[in-house]
């Protein structure tokens, strides 16, 4: 988000002028933001998709900057690592059959990006982690050839003092570490955008928040890090830890990591972009050259600091189209097909706005940290874990599987698409899909662990990740979705 970054070391002078040029901005934003209608639009959409790159034995291939110079498509990048890649749709208005325009252009992308990594010796595996992915890889050079990708983690590892630690207790256990942010790369998500109102924005945020463990419930896909088995959606955890800079127990316990929902709760947007410009140092203070976009702030100061603090939920400010504000929702994991996709998209946006409206009643007595501990029962169990919700019969919060909730919320979220314009069908079918795959319990973390533990009776855990690999590639591709897959 923001400014270019081609620099990679920076003094304490522009520290000195970033932080002013970031007072600045907060306060046009604030006069902005007090301005009748400002970014007043019907509710808009689009999403990331980010992905992993593996070679003919399905470990990790490193190319690409070759896929990205194959695909010559400006909706396609490379992120973090050498072998990640994400592709970026267009903004859609969230209106009529809305989700098969979205689709055909994922059709279109990922067909690209799967002939540029074919070209290059590589298929493209839509999954949260990369199965395969073990310690030794990233003793390697993985970064891609980025200065903002060497520049953030540069100023990590100076603000950590330390190579970054990853401990996580699932079904395995797992402990590693790494001198710079390329565990970060192991993560793939896909990110779906919502443009709201200011006036809107806090309710559907804070919607947003409460939704977030039902969402990583029902579409967990990833099990496997470094060789063990973990958590359901084990990404979560390896996000947070990736990142995080804090060292010792006091550290951990006065700040926030990068990786959190950030204060909580909302009052109104400008509370979040507040919050994350004190409590997080800038890491890349690079001062903008413009001051506007088409007659517009740009505040590309603002929009840079917060592309480096990574909230599940994000509050996202874009001077395109007037200047406008966005939630960016960051808690699914990406695959298994371009249709779970799409159905985890339908069920993101129409939780924001089907329980929108009901967060000045269910908030009152449902304290945030039950938001957060909800997200790492979800992430651990997935449809199985035990959340607690708020009820209107008492008492409140009460405790249900997550199974259960998801499949109270389908109707709230069908209810929110369909209000806002979307095609009633349409919402139907993508949101059967999510309810199919929560009934069956067979989401991709589930498909992901049945395979490895039916090869592991006859091969090493290595190879049996590899030939998991080999057989969820082919029905990713097929796009049929995941609770259909015949193992």
């Amino acid at each position: 988000m923001g400014i270019q970054v081609d620099r990679e070391e920076f003094t304490a002078e522009d520290h000195a002028q970033f932080a002013v040029r970031l007072r600045q901005n907060l306060e046009v934003l604030q006069e902005m933001l007090g301005r009748p209608g400002f970014g007043a639009s019907e509710p808009s959409t689009g999403v990331e998709v980010e992905m992993h790159l593996v070679d003919a034995a399905f470990q990790p291939a490193c190319v690409n900057q070759a896929v990205l110079a194959q695909v010559a498509d400006a909706r396609c990048t490379v992120e973090i690592d050498a072998f990640n890649f994400e592709l970026n749709s267009e903004p859609r208005t969230l209106t009529g059959r809305v989700f098969g325009q979205l689709g055909d252009e994922l059709t279109e992308l990922l067909d690209k990006v799967r002939a540029g990594a074919a070209a290059n010796g590589a298929s493209v595996l839509l999954a949260g982690t990369l199965p395969t992915l073990t310690s030794e890889h990233l003793q390697h050079p993985v970064f891609s050839d980025s200065p903002r990708y060497r520049a953030m983690s540069n100023a990590l590892r100076k603000q950590r003092g330390a190579p970054f630690t990853v401990n996580i207790e699932g079904r395995e256990s797992l402990s590693t570490s790494c001198n710079d942010l390329a565990l970060e790369g192991a993560n793939a998500s896909l990110q779906v955008h919502l443009r709201v109102s200011a006036a809107d924005f806090a309710d559907v945020y804070n919607a947003a928040q409460l939704a977030a463990a039902p969402l990583v419930a029902a579409s967990s896909n990833s099990p496997y890090l470094d060789g063990k088995c973990l958590w359901e959606e084990t990404r979560i955890a390896l996000f947070q830890q990736a990142t995080d800079t804090r060292r010792g127990e006091h550290a951990r316990r006065s700040r926030l990591a990068r990786v959190s929902f950030g204060p909580g709760f909302a009052h109104d947007a400008l509370d979040l972009f507040r919050y994350n410009a004190a409590a997080y140092e800038p890491l890349m203070p690079v001062v903008s050259k413009r001051d506007t976009v088409d007659g517009v702030p740009a505040l590309d100061e603002l929009r840079l600091h917060l592309g480096t603090v990574w909230n599940w939920n994000r509050a996202v400010y874009d001077p395109s189209c007037g200047g406008h504000l966005r939630i960016e929702h960051r808690v699914v994991a990406s695959g298994p097909t371009r249709l779970d996709m799409l159905a985890n998209t339908a069920f993101t946006l129409g939780l924001s706005l089907g329980l929108a409206p009901l967060m000045p009643s269910w908030l009152k007595d449902f304290p945030f940290a039950w938001v957060e501990q909800n997200l790492y029962s979800a992430a651990k169990h997935g449809l199985d874990a035990q959340l607690a919700w708020p009820s209107h019969r008492g008492p409140s919060p009460r405790l249900c599987r997550a199974r259960e909730i998801v499949l109270e919320l389908l109707p709230i979220a069908e209810k929110g698409l369909v209000r806002h314009g979307v095609d009633r069908d349409e919402a139907a079918d993508l949101l059967a899909i999510v309810k199919e795959r929560a009934e069956s319990g067979q989401t991709g973390a589930a498909v992901q662990r049945r395979w490895v533990t039916r090869f592991e009776h006859d091969l090493p855990r290595p190879r049996a990740l590899a030939r998991m690999v080999g057989e969820y590639l082919p029905r990713s591709a097929e796009d049929v979705p995941v609770h259909r897959w015949q193992l």
